[in-house]
């Protein structure tokens, strides 16, 4: 009875030593955990990528607003002055009616060209700001791509510990 019993307790204290293996499951749990890490700092970096780009989209819509209201104000200046100096040659005598008339012309030019001036000014300052909006978004794209690499790599060194 003795070897009986020293054998079941032999063979109680070898499995119990057998089932206390913790190393694998202490890795598990810090792969875990790393993933979990991870997927909060990707989670964090696309809500940071999502707002940088919603704000380089209403940046660029404004100026586009901006350029639009730029190039009518342009238009309807132009059109104003141009009214102006017909205005003047319906009023010219008729001996002066062919020198206003040529003023009037030389206004309309002078008038077409500040407008597009203007227009082109607004242009390129919109351009400018879209060009600016890109590099944003761009930027928040990369810094979101390097957390994602960042926490890919955590996870690996995790799993191979």
């Amino acid at each position: 009875m003795n070897k009986l019993l020293a054998t079941l307790i032999a063979s109680f204290f070898a499995s119990v030593a057998f089932a206390q293996t913790t190393a694998p499951a202490a890795s598990a749990s810090a792969a875990t955990k790393a993933e979990a890490k991870a997927d909060k700092a990707t989670a964090k970096a696309e809500a940071k990528e999502a707002k940088v780009d919603a704000k380089a989209d209403a940046k660029a819509m404004k100026a586009d607003a901006k350029a639009s209201e730029a190039k009518t104000d342009a238009q309807a200046d132009a059109t104003k002055a141009k009214h102006k100096a017909h205005a003047k040659v319906v009023k010219a005598d008729a001996d002066d009616k062919v020198k206003a008339e040529a003023k009037a012309e030389k206004t309309d030019a002078k008038a077409d060209e500040k407008a597009t001036k203007k227009t082109v000014k607004a242009d390129a300052k919109a351009a400018k700001a879209k060009v600016e909006a890109n590099a944003d978004k761009a930027e928040a794209k990369a810094k979101t791509d390097a957390v994602k690499a960042e926490g890919q790599a955590d996870v690996k060194a995790a799993a191979g510990k």
